[in-house]
């Protein structure tokens, strides 16, 4: 799954549009290296989101097929 896409249906980010405004800024990183929204992502990496005022950093338990409930959404990462 897209980088972009993950961060939408995990809910770390609103909208996808706004992930891969994020994601051009070069405010994410994937397992230490600056993340286009194109990047694959997969069980296993870690993913952090420089927002304005705080950092996020969460590592990707389960990646989904397709759109998931609000519930399932909290189950597919853990915050480090």
């Amino acid at each position: 799954m897209r980088l972009d896409k993950f961060l939408k249906v995990s809910r770390l980010i609103k909208r996808r549009t706004v992930a891969n405004e994020v994601s051009d800024t070069g405010r994410v990183y994937v397992n230490g290296n600056i993340a286009k929204p194109a990047k694959q992502i997969k069980e296993g990496d870690e993913i952090k989101i420089e927002y304005a005022n705080r950092t996020v950093h969460v590592r990707v338990l389960k990646v989904p097929v397709n759109n998931v409930s609000v519930q399932e959404a909290a189950e597919l990462y853990e915050v480090i």
